[in-house]
This record gives structure tokens, sequence and C-alpha cells, in this order.
């Protein structure tokens, strides 16, 4: 399995932050930063080779991952038009690296309790996370589910065959083809600036995708200074005071 860790966004909405270090170096506590926690987790799971896309300070991000002490190896991906176009862009940018290969996605601002990555790594199909203890929330990804597979995922997707979910998928070789295929069909029509989901909307139903239901896991987004007031509130209680128990122990 190979991971793809899109961070080609600007991260404006967490304000003067971004503007000295990419989104993803946004730190959760005195030991990690968002990706520097995602790249642990993904070693637990076995991962040895990431394809990261970049954008907003490329070249520090580089840096910053190439000093990690992980034996991840890194490829990189540079979105020079990462002003303008949406993470579908990055991803077809990096469609050759990912293509045929059973793929770990995640978001650049995505932070997960480990128990989630391993139950979406072991999942033996393609799944998303969503969580059904959560309500619906107004403004981010929700998913639609039919018939246990995941049919449409956007923002301003509603009703009571939805339900909250987070952008980790663990995608298999023939849904990463296929997704990546339709991919290509939007950018190549100039659809560059709509979410890479879009075009697994056009054809959910050649990409079966399962919900994979973290119930209460932690996996949640940072998009501006108040999710990440929550989400580094839910790290230090939900995994490192129960890894600094474990150690105790």
């Amino acid at each position: 399995m190979i991971a793809l860790l899109l961070n080609s966004g600007l991260g404006s909405r967490m304000g003067d932050e971004t503007r000295e270090h990419p989104k993803c170096m946004t730190r959760l506590n005195s030991e990690h930063t968002i990706i520097s926690w995602q790249v642990k987790c993904l070693e637990r799971i076995g991962v040895t080779e990431a394809v990261v896309t970049t954008g907003h300070l490329s070249d520090m991000l580089e840096e910053y991952l190439n000093a990690l002490d992980t034996p991840i190896r890194f490829r990189f991906v540079h979105n020079p038009r990462y002003r303008e176009t949406n993470y579908i862009y990055s991803v077809y940018l990096a469609r050759e690296l990912l293509a045929g290969r059973d793929v770990m996605s995640l978001h650049g601002d995505l932070v997960m309790h480990p128990a989630a990555v391993e139950k979406l790594a072991a999942s033996p199909v393609s799944a998303v996370t969503v969580d059904t203890t959560l309500p619906l929330p107004e403004k981010d990804f929700k998913g639609r589910i039919s018939g246990g597979l995941l049919r449409e995922v956007g923002v301003n997707v509603f009703g009571a065959d939805c339900v909250e979910l987070q952008p980790a998928y663990c995608l298999r070789a023939a849904q990463t083809d296929r997704w990546l295929a339709e991919i290509g069909r939007f950018v190549e029509a100039g659809n560059d600036r709509v979410y890479a989901e879009n075009a697994f909307n056009a054809a959910w139903e050649e990409i079966p995708i399962c919900p994979l239901d973290v119930q209460g896991l932690l996996c949640a987004e940072i998009d501006n200074q108040e999710d990440r007031a929550a989400v580094c509130a839910r790290f230090e209680k939900e995994i490192t005071q129960d890894a600094g128990k474990e150690a105790r122990r």
C-alpha cells in the first residue's frame, strides 16, 4: 500500500499561522505536527512509501519531511497552480505514481486516532471513514449511503441516508484506477477547481467504496483555529494521555 498525503492548499482559514508554514505543519503538541502524526500512524500499518502533493511553501514541507526519523520514503509532486486549482488537480499530477496501487489517501489537515487508521487499512474492500455517532455537519463533507455503498460525497449533501464523513480513504487498486480515470476526464475538460469527490460522484456505481464507521474515534480535520483547539484537546485526552498510561504499565 502507498499513502497519498494531500498538502497543496493555502490553508488560509488558519489565519497568519499558515503564512509561516504549510497547514499540515500545524502543531498538535510539543512532539507532533499534523503531518508528523500522520506519518507515525502510517508507520504503524506498515506503509513505506508516500506520495505528498505540495503547493504553498513546498520547499519547507519537503525539508521537514525528509528530516523526520521514519522509514517512509517520500515522493513529492508539486502543484504549480495550487492557488487556482483544487486538490483534484494535485491528484491528477500524481496519477502515474498511484496507478495500479492500493492507496491510503489522507487530507493534510486530518488528525486520526491510530485505531481508526488501522481499521481503515484492514478493510478488505475500498472504504472511507464515517462516524454515525456524530450529527451531520453544516459546512463539511457528508456521505450518502445506499445499499451499503458510498454513492455521493459533498458539502451540500443532506438527508436521512447521509452520514458525517471525513476524507480518509483506503482504495484497492481497481477503485484507485477507476477514480483516477474519472479525475483525468474532469481535469482534461477544464474542471480542475472542484473536489476530487466530484469525479467520484460522477462514476460512483463503478467505484464501489464502503463506509467504515469509526464510532467516535478521533477523525477530524483542522480547518481553522477553533477546530485546532478542539482537535488538540481531544488529541491530548484520547491519544497522548493513553500513550503515557500504556508506557507506564
